[in-house]
């Protein structure tokens, strides 16, 4: 009799093997456009697993985490805009130029949304509850607002990123290579979570999201805790959104908007929060009923709020744990 915890991993590795072979076959069937859908959901869910790394194990309700996705988003946008038009982001005091790189791109996302995250953490920490969730919402507008008043790199309309970005081996322009880029990321992702929550450190994030005064008498500060996994966050976020734009081979305003921080934490939850591949269940049940209901009705959205709602009712622990329960029953 299988316990719980290796009918979890069963469910686990169902759903990367899936994963993994829909873009496969696709691309033996000729069909690109099903590749590019399964590298939106291994970008989705990669958006999805930085989110629950503070929601899920560290109890903090970010609405604003669209800032981080949009601002990944903006690097690569801004770095291929520059790369293409052979100008310099910045003169003084020393040259910067665009990259057409995506380990470039990568590492300067990070560091953009650590210190942009670092600053919004370390005032948003302090309140707690609904405060906490509509301090990071009204800075993840105001970061929104700036992207609208940059005419230079499209304002309201967004930017088109005409220079794809090139890895060091490999065409990043062909549809697979940049889906096994994005699917190794998202392990990369997982793996990283999954090492933390297993460490002191993820012990003492949870003990912070259930009694912080009581990881406090340990002798361990929570604030600094806390701060740290949500930098951590939301760098997971951003890198998935730099790699959103590179997709979609163009970045707006709509990166950084509330609905898209909605969209992520849906994820979360249609997944199971605190679950480790939940997000990436919740992101392919997403796209799913995007793309094949949305082909059919408008509306999809109204089916979409009907399965969140009887996953929050009636599926303890998300899909997968649901998944799981099935596993165990059959």
């Amino acid at each position: 009799m299988t316990n719980g915890l290796s009918r979890e991993q069963v469910v686990n590795g169902s759903l990367l093997a899936l994963l993994l072979a829909a873009p496969l076959i696709a691309a033996a069937l000729d069909e690109p456009f099903y590749v590019s859908l399964a590298t939106r959901v291994a970008i989705l869910a990669l958006a999805g697993v930085g989110l629950n790394l503070a929601l899920g194990y560290g109890g903090m309700v970010s609405f604003g985490h669209a800032a981080f996705f949009g601002l990944g988003g903006y690097v690569a946008g801004i770095a291929a805009f520059h790369a293409f038009e052979e100008s310099a982001f910045l003169t003084w005091p020393f040259t910067i130029g665009g990259s057409d790189q995506l380990l470039v791109v990568w590492t300067v996302t990070a560091l953009v949304v650590a210190l942009v995250a670092l600053a919004i953490g370390a005032v948003s920490l302090r309140t707690s509850g609904v405060y906490f969730i509509m301090i990071t919402l009204a800075f993840a507008q105001m970061i929104y607002y700036l992207a609208i008043s940059l005419p230079t790199y499209g304002g309201e309309d967004g930017l088109s990123i005409y220079l794809r970005n090139q890895l060091p081996m490999g065409d990043s322009a062909e549809p697979l290579t940049f889906f096994f880029v994005c699917y190794g990321l998202l392990l990369l992702a997982l793996f990283v979570s999954a090492r933390l929550v297993a460490s002191r450190f993820g012990a003492a994030l949870q003990c912070a999201r259930m009694n912080e005064v009581r990881l406090a008498t340990l002798g361990i500060a929570p604030f600094p805790v806390k701060l740290t996994a949500f930098v951590l966050s939301a760098v997971i976020t951003g890198i998935a959104g730099a790699l959103f734009a590179d997709l979609n081979g163009f970045v707006g305003p709509s990166m950084l908007s509330w609905h898209r921080s909605g969209e992520i934490m849906i994820f979360v939850i249609l997944g199971g929060v605190g679950r480790l591949f939940g997000p990436l269940a919740g992101a392919a049940l997403f796209i799913l009923l995007e793309s094949f209901v949305g082909g059919f009705t408008d509306r999809w959205q109204l089916i979409l709020g009907a399965v969140l709602l009887a996953v929050v009712l009636f599926a303890r622990g998300g899909l997968i744990g649901l998944l799981a329960g099935k596993l165990r029953h059959g």
